[in-house]
């Protein structure tokens, strides 16, 4: 071993117990001595990241051996630097303390040269290979979070693509509300915000317009004012978003599934309760959304869209603390305030790529001195960059990869892998059935040399294979983010991106359309398609008999207010559960929006009221011990008889109004007395 492997600091009041121990280890080690604890500290301090071993004296004056651990224990420096005591006091009490303070082992004087040998060396191994780990730790986490900003800015370019809007949008909102976040947490505790806190609210905060991959284009992109059903229509998002995340088994209890929860449905709610889709007032709305919301609007503001040109950022900062922009948290536009300064100079240099391998070292670092139990906060942070990765690739429904260079490897996403029928990861991918029959070799080289012709300011690809997927070849566009390092030279280091097929298009049409037709809460079908399907049926000339059967919940509301958001929906979709477990597959059962519902259907005989009265026995069975009212009317039709949906609907809705005005809970069958009642009330 060259004496450059590793320094070793020798802290004993006795010249000749120092003397022994260098001639013991000098061949082996640079020696630093010091003859008291005040020394060892201010060598510590001056050679932090040059200590590979303390060798400690525990009886010592100015200050001794305890002492000195304490101030290692104090600085973090025992967490990287081995301390072994070296002492004649061999008492339990000494030893005890020593390993209670940090002391990695014990050597007593007089010394053996043999086992101090053995012990220093063993000692200064087991650290090497801690700092081997470390570094690997530090690698590994370096590697994640370049992937965690690397999937913000793939979502950005998914919801450029779908929403006409810059693809920066989503990165301005991250960084928006991180810094906005991070003063509120300097100016105030009120919110009890974490550092993790934190990481994950600006993460989710990129899945706050998910829902619009739900709204029709021709209104997503409309460059004119919205009409009010329009921007009806254009307000569901919020709602359709929440319901994606909500809608992902078993990853309702994850941090970022409930966050993003949050931000999705509530990043449109305003302070003073005058926002959508809950009208929430004040801290009703979780300081995820608010944060987000704001950041929001900003970008909106300062961003260039269909519609208008961008705002200067003093003018929308004006604006917003104007109050001409909706209300918001007096604490947040005091954080606006503080930071706008510096909002204009970050978001200004933000871009694709804008990350450097210095910011995210310096979150690196970060994490790792945010508390002792670094690999339990790895464990997190890796699982829960997994979770993100596994909900885009099962929303997307695509072959997704990763290509990365050393070593070379291909690695597909779960659902890629099973669709190709080839494992999760392929080391050498060009030899590899990947490389070979997937693609051919001739296409696979193409697509690595136009993925080594891009450069970092032009990073995307866009290409068409002929791909074999299974035996059956498609014609598929091949869509990358190429990698480059930072060096000055920059280095080809692979890319991430998806494998689509080209007749996808049709299915996305066809997925539109189903989306179009039902209600994404309960699955059932919305009232316009609903009435189109009902109008059919009416319009047959075969004399078949039909009700039309109007509800709603009398207490949806009290199952919001009493028991939260994410209760009333659960509540609609047991509901809805229901419908479709007592209603046959010819019968039509609608949900017309909040907690209105129809069905329609066919009977035989004389009466429909048994199947009626089943009917609304089953829906009104309590749903997780919270009682279940509804107020429901009934009109009955002969197909053919010249009967209108419109008029139907209204004589149902009468009859429901009916039962609400005289107890609820009940239904009621329209008859005369009603039609005379509302002539009445008319009058």
């Amino acid at each position: 071993m060259s004496k450059n492997s590793g320094t070793i600091l020798i802290v004993d009041d006795s010249e000749l117990n120092r003397a022994l121990l260098v001639d013991m280890l000098g061949d082996d080690f640079e020696i630093i001595e010091a003859e008291n604890g005040e020394q060892a500290v201010s060598v510590l301090l001056d050679n932090e990241y040059k200590i590979s071993l303390v060798l400690l004296d525990i009886v010592m004056p100015v200050m001794d051996g305890f002492d000195v651990l304490a101030v290692m224990n104090k600085n973090g420096w025992i967490k990287s630097i081995p301390v072994i005591m070296i002492s004649a006091e061999t008492g339990s009490s000494y030893i005890d303390r020593a390993y209670d303070l940090g002391a990695v082992d014990y050597i007593s004087r007089p010394f053996d040269e043999r086992t101090v040998k053995h012990r220093v060396m063993s000692n200064y191994m087991l650290m090497l290979k801690q700092h081997e780990m470390a570094d690997m730790l530090t690698d590994q986490i370096f590697a994640k979070e370049k992937d965690n900003r690397l999937m913000i800015e793939i979502l950005s370019h998914i919801v450029e693509f779908r929403n006409g809007e810059s693809g920066l949008h989503v990165l301005h909102v991250n960084a928006f509300t991180e810094h906005v976040l991070k003063r509120l947490m300097q100016i105030t505790d009120k919110y009890k915000l974490t550092d993790d806190d934190l990481h994950i609210i600006c993460n989710a905060s990129a899945l706050h317009d998910i829902g619009k991959i739900t709204i029709p284009s021709e209104i997503l992109n409309k460059p004119g004012r919205f009409t009010k059903e329009e921007f009806e229509i254009m307000k569901r998002h919020t709602i359709e978003g929440a319901n994606m995340l909500n809608a992902i088994p078993f990853r309702g209890n994850e941090a970022l599934i409930k966050i993003g929860y949050q931000i999705c449905r509530w990043h449109h709610e305003r302070y003073d309760g005058h926002g959508y889709p809950d009208g929430l007032v004040g801290d009703d709305i979780p300081i995820a959304a608010q944060a987000v919301a704001l950041a929001d609007v900003y970008d909106a503001l300062t961003s260039e869209r269909v519609y208008k040109a961008a705002i200067p950022h003093d003018e929308a900062v004006r604006m917003i603390l104007n109050g001409e922009c909706g209300a918001f948290n007096p604490l947040l536009l005091q954080c606006l305030t503080d930071i706008a300064d510096t909002l204009k100079k970050e978001l200004n240099v933000i871009s694709f790529g804008h990350a450097t391998d210095k910011d995210i070292m310096s979150t690196v670092e970060r994490t790792l001195k945010g508390g002792p139990d670094v690999s339990s906060r790895t464990i997190k942070l890796l699982e829960h960059e997994r979770i993100k990765y596994k909900f885009l690739s099962d929303l997307s429904q695509e072959i997704l990869f990763e290509y990365v260079t050393e070593p070379e490897a291909m690695i597909l996403s779960e659902f890629g892998a099973e669709l190709l029928g080839l494992p999760e990861k392929i080391i050498n991918p060009a030899e590899s059935d990947f490389g070979t029959k997937v693609f051919t070799r001739d296409d696979y080289e193409s697509f690595l040399e136009k993925m080594m012709s891009t450069t970092p300011e032009k990073p995307m690809l866009s290409e068409r294979y002929m791909v074999n997927i299974k035996g059956d070849k498609k014609w598929c566009k091949v869509v990358a983010k190429v990698m480059w390092s930072d060096d000055e030279a920059p280095v080809f280091e692979g890319a991430v991106g998806k494998i689509v097929d080209v007749n996808e298009e049709t299915a996305e049409m066809r997925h539109l359309e189903l989306l179009a037709n039902h209600d994404s809460c309960t699955g059932l079908l919305n009232h316009n398609a609903a009435k189109r399907q009902i109008q059919k049926c009416l319009a047959d000339a075969s004399g078949r008999k039909y009700a039309l059967v109007f509800f709603d919940l009398d207490n949806l509301k009290v199952a919001n207010d009493n028991r939260g958001h994410l209760f009333g929906d659960e509540l609609l979709k047991t509901i809805a559960d229901r419908l479709r477990g007592n209603t046959r597959s010819s019968d039509i059962s609608a949900r017309m929006g909040g907690d209105e519902f129809i069905i329609f259907m066919e009977y035989r005989g004389d009466s429909i009221e048994p199947q009626i009265d089943r009917i609304f026995k089953r829906l009104t069975e309590p749903c997780d011990d919270f009682e279940v009212s509804l107020s429901m009317g009934v009109v009955c039709t002969t197909s053919g008889s010249g009967a209108d949906y419109d008029a139907l609907f209204e004589m149902a809705d009468e009859a429901a109004y009916y039962v609400k005005r005289n107890g609820k809970n009940a239904y009621k069958f329209y008859d005369e007395s009603i039609k005379n009642l509302f002539v009445q009330d008319k009058k």
